[in-house]
């Protein structure tokens, strides 16, 4: 039987240099994620390229994720969108306090 868990709790997620990912459901086509950030964000000149969609929502905190050739978008609790593959993308801020908690779904969604 599976245990059930809270999204919020943060409990073993600690102060951290890296932002934490962790699995929450993994199946042949898509993979769900909890990405908890402290204040992490991409490195200067750097973008991820990914070879799948990725769908996030801030569910707790704040962000600012830039899409290349888009002005950054500044995205608080409940705002979403869905980063199509190689779209090249990074995270220029993450919240500290709070957390920036983010859901992530992955795979060949559209």
């Amino acid at each position: 039987m599976n245990p059930m868990h809270n999204f919020f709790d943060l409990t073993g997620v600690k102060a951290q240099s890296a932002e934490v990912f962790e699995e929450l459901l993994k199946g042949d086509r898509v993979r769900v994620e909890r990405i908890v950030s402290k204040g992490q964000v991409t490195p200067a000149g750097e973008w991820d390229d990914q070879d799948w969609d990725e769908w996030v929502m801030v569910v707790s905190g704040k962000a600012v994720l830039e899409l290349e050739g888009s002005p950054p978008m500044k995205m608080a609790s409940g705002d979403y969108l869905l980063i199509p593959a190689h779209c090249r993308h990074r995270v220029n801020f993450t919240s500290r306090r709070p957390e920036c908690i983010w859901l992530a779904i992955h795979g060949m969604l559209v």
